[in-house]
């Protein structure tokens, strides 16, 4: 697939199954997240990627940062926090590492990790995968920054989830650029 095909053809595909993604389809992910925009090339980003055991411990995890907030959480509400990591076969955590520098704000650095994410949504759509983008209060609980070695300098981005579409992909909306795009001045 060209690079504007799966550009314009890209969506999120939440219904995911297995196999996981090849170890070169991986590689091509990851290649993709390294060409981000990265203004003074401060590489402000990490990734910790998951399968298998992986996604079991981020389960465990999710569970204990739900049962730290409600105490008295019933077992079916922890079952799904501890499945959530299971909704497909490979999971990427995008982690943003704030770096002080005087001409690139923090905020540049998040987008930078954010467009990284999104380099590897259009490589995993270009190779026939399917990804979706998700985050959610865990993305920001102390307890599961922590429990992912993240240090106080660093945010969770993003959980994304890989693997084989389940299902029909959605269709692609047809949005027309005039609405977003003007001129100017006029």
């Amino acid at each position: 697939m060209d690079a504007l095909s799966a550009l314009h053809h890209r969506v999120s595909v939440p219904r995911l199954t297995g196999p996981a993604p090849t170890a070169e389809q991986q590689q091509a992910m990851f290649q993709a997240a390294l060409r981000a925009p990265d203004h003074a090339y401060l590489r402000p980003w990490r990734f910790l990627v998951m399968q298998d055991d992986g996604l079991e411990a981020l389960g465990e995890l999710f569970g204990r940062a739900a049962l730290a907030d409600t105490p008295d959480l019933s077992a079916d509400t922890l079952a799904r926090f501890q499945g959530l990591p299971l909704r497909a076969p490979l999971l990427i955590v995008a982690i943003s590492c704030h770096q002080e520098h005087p001409k690139v704000p923090l905020i540049e650095q998040d987008l930078a990790c954010g467009v990284a994410v999104g380099n590897m949504l259009v490589a995993a759509h270009a190779m026939g995968l399917g990804a979706v983008w998700r985050t959610g209060a865990l993305a920001y609980h102390p307890l599961v920054k922590r429990g992912l070695g993240l240090s106080d300098s660093e945010q969770i981005i993003a959980f994304l989830y890989v693997g084989q579409p389940a299902g029909e992909r959605k269709q692609v909306p047809q949005l027309a650029a005039e609405n977003f795009f003007q001129r100017w001045p006029a």
